[in-house]
């Protein structure tokens, strides 16, 4: 299954945890209910923090892959 094409996409390459994280869960905030947003992270960290932010927030991590040079992509779902 692929996930579906994300409403937002939020570009966080080169930033250090806690930032991706913070910056998504800003984003999040304005996206619908059901609203798909796709992070790009290069922190090898972000994969535990993005697992931590969907526990604590209740948003669902569609899919996260790591494509040529490091680069992490998530797709988060909004509740």
């Amino acid at each position: 299954m692929t996930a579906p094409e994300p409403d937002l996409t939020l570009d966080t390459k080169g930033l250090k945890c806690p930032l991706p994280v913070l910056k998504a869960r800003k984003v999040m905030k304005e996206l619908k209910a059901g609203g798909v947003l796709r992070v790009l992270a290069t922190d090898p960290g972000a994969v535990k923090d993005f697992e931590h932010f969907c526990k604590t927030t209740g948003a669902h991590l569609l899919d996260c892959q790591e494509q040529a040079g490091g680069v992490l992509v998530f797709t988060l779902q909004k509740p």
